[in-house]
């Protein structure tokens, strides 16, 4: 993903330190359909997104430098593009560093720390910051001024659903292609993990401003899907009265077969069995296919997913142009494709290895290990030649920036698909390859039995049945996507605070509780509107400079952060940034909570019967933590109640 602006690539340097400490080991390591606009609720488009307060600071060390520059300290066309502002990792530190003086040194043949002290004694003199020091070879820590916190909550209500969106992505077209399961029979919870994973970084790139497709691909070429029509045949025999026994192995076994067989029998009533397979495979398969990509979208359609395009790998073949063909004639135009052998494996067997002289993709001029053959012994295409031919289709389609979500089998074959990017695209195009491990059903930490239903694998829908989607689609991404996640069914349901959708949801449906008892307990507050822009404008005036305390404090800091998360989010295809930053927003704001609860501090409390003036800041506060949790769970497809019993 292409950085488009300074601040973009400054972006790509975010972590909260608590998070960072808090899951130290993921961060190691989560046709047409709708419009991006309908799956995020809150975009507005009438105005350019406001710049946010990191934005903002590296704009402000940028003009600093440019003074240097003027000044000959620096030579007249530095890079200033690796420049960051990032949050401290210690909040003893402060609260925002920047690498600065680091990045600049070498191309300025100056000490980091000699540099750092010029850039620091002109931050000084900034209106925003309060102090600025100079750590290790030329770290630059800055301390803000505590007016800037309140800033950044009146940004939040004065953006309202807006707060957050960016335009680092400047409408550059993307295209996320996820899913793309074979069309052999309903979704598994397996698949349900990278569907999840897909929409919610499409979402996320929605939102910082990119130009998305959503995009599944259907794998109805292989010979899966032969075998599919085979075992449709027999469910259409089963379905006229024969006895088919056992399923015999090989064959798909689900009774999700049953249905087809029927529909195949009403059509086509004793017909088919007239028929040689040869002239009633075609049949079947069409018409499972047909029938299972129903079942997909409806599974899909469970957790909130679609997708704008399906596109068919038959189609490579069987349209007006065999585009396979013409992908290999244009790769032999430019040189990358030759007829050759390919030298023995080392170590273990590779499964497309043959011993002959063969059509290959010179592979290697492009970053792989070895060329691919492009053409089996048969004569026909191997799969990684039709994969060549479906991203070009992408590339033809105006699509340079591109994502696919594989599964945890496929890692072995980036390489290769990537290769063949950069050559149809001669270097210009990108794909990020995200690959979603694997999900461990659980019961009360046990594992969970495998479901008759599919015949070997429990599956999607009957996990959203049991636990409902806003609990599968959060903790699908409350790990990130290359560990594996261990999905216990019921602990993802207890209301407390070791459920994370739970503590995250409830932090919404908190805020709002307390604006209802405002309005009961405050007289001042009785014409507090209930509804969320109404009530977002009347809090706008709020006296905000009474917000004072240390926790106070914090909970305006981590609303500052969240813009420039979506960002980072966003360059880095990593959408679980937003699921633990949720996490922490929620538990800072209850923990504050607590503070004001009974045995604590009553001075704390977020209502105040005898000073309106005082709740009434404190409720802008709440405004604005239930925006931003709002808005983040809606980049995650969760869903954000007023009410939660």
């Amino acid at each position: 993903m292409k950085c488009v602006d300074l601040q973009a690539a400054a972006s790509l340097h975010a972590n909260r330190a608590q998070m960072q400490t808090r899951h130290a080991n993921d961060a190691e390591m989560f046709m047409p359909g709708e419009s991006g606009s309908a799956r995020f609720p809150y975009r507005m488009t009438t105005s350019a997104p406001t710049p946010h307060l990191f934005a903002n600071v590296l704009a402000r060390v940028h003009a600093i430098c440019n003074d240097l520059i003027a000044e000959g300290l620096l030579p007249a066309g530095i890079d200033l593009s690796r420049i960051v502002v990032e949050p401290t990792k210690d909040a003893s530190h402060g609260d925002m560093a920047t690498n600065a003086a680091m990045v600049l040194a070498k191309e300025a043949k100056a000490k980091p720390r000699d540099l750092a002290d010029a850039i620091a004694a002109k931050l000084r003199a900034d209106d925003l910051i309060t102090s600025v020091d100079v750590a290790g070879p030329g770290f630059i820590n800055l301390t803000l001024k505590t007016s800037v916190w309140a800033d950044a909550l009146r940004a939040v209500l004065r953006d309202g659903d807006a707060y957050g969106r960016s335009a680092i992505g400047a409408g550059e077209k993307v295209n996320v292609e996820y899913v793309s399961a074979n069309p052999t029979g309903p979704m598994h919870v397996g698949h349900c993990r990278g569907a999840v994973f897909g929409d919610a970084l499409a979402s996320l790139l929605d939102i910082a401003g990119y130009d998305v497709t959503r995009e599944y691909y259907i794998n109805d070429a292989g010979a899966q899907v032969d075998v599919l029509g085979r075992s449709a045949h027999l469910r259409y025999r089963e379905a006229l009265g024969e006895d088919i026994g056992e399923i015999p192995e090989g064959l798909y076994p689900g009774d999700y077969l049953k249905p087809v067989g029927q529909a195949l029998a009403a059509e086509h009533g004793a017909a088919l069995k007239g028929m040689s397979e040869e002239q009633w495979l075609p049949i079947t398969r069409a018409r499972a296919i047909e029938m299972m990509m129903e079942m997909i979208k409806g599974d899909l359609a469970a957790l909130n997913i679609s997708h704008e395009v399906f596109f068919s790998e038959r189609s490579l073949i069987t349209g007006t142009t065999d585009q396979v063909g013409a992908t290999i004639d244009f790769l032999r135009s430019k040189g990358d494709v030759y007829e050759g052998r390919l030298p023995p494996p080392k170590g273990k067997p590779v499964d497309d290895y043959e011993d002959r002289d063969q059509t290959l993709f010179r592979a290697t001029a492009y970053g792989d290990d070895v060329d691919r053959p492009l053409l089996k012994s048969n004569g026909g295409y191997t799969y990684f030649a039709s994969d060549i031919a479906y991203h070009k289709t992408k590339v033809d389609r105006g699509f340079h920036n591109m994502v696919d979500v594989w599964g945890a089998d496929h890692g072995g074959y980036i390489k290769r698909v990537q290769a063949a990017i950069k050559a149809v695209t001669d270097g210009k195009g990108e794909l990020d390859v995200k690959i979603v491990q694997l999900v461990k059903l659980l019961r009360n930490g046990e594992p969970v039995k495998m479901s008759k239903r599919s015949g070997d694998f429990v599956t999607l829908r009957e996990v959203v049945d049991e636990v409902g989607s806003d609990a599968v689609r959060f903790m699908m991404l409350f790990r990130k996507n290359d560990s594996v996640l261990d999905f216990d069914l019921a602990k993802v349901v207890e209301q407390n605070s070791n459920n994370p959708v739970y503590y995250a949801q409830y932090g919404h449906a908190r805020g709002h509780s307390i604006f209802r008892n405002a309005r009961d307990q405050v007289p001042e507050m009785a014409g507090l509107p209930l509804d969320t822009e109404e009530r977002t404008a009347y809090l706008r005036d709020a006296r905000l400079e009474r917000l004072d305390d240390p926790t106070e404090l914090g909970l305006m800091r981590l609303l500052a952060v969240y813009p420039r998360t979506i960002e980072a989010a966003a360059l880095a295809h990593e959408p679980h940034r937003i699921a633990f930053y949720l996490y922490e927003l929620a538990s800072e704001f209850h923990a504050h909570w607590n503070r004001g609860g009974p045995g604590n501090s009553p001075n704390l409390r977020f209502i105040m019967p005898d000073d309106a003036e005082l709740t009434k800041a404190r409720l802008a506060l709440v405004q604005g933590i239930v925006s931003v949790i709002r808005s983040g769970l809606a980049v995650l497809g969760v869903s954000a109640p007023d009410e939660m019993r």
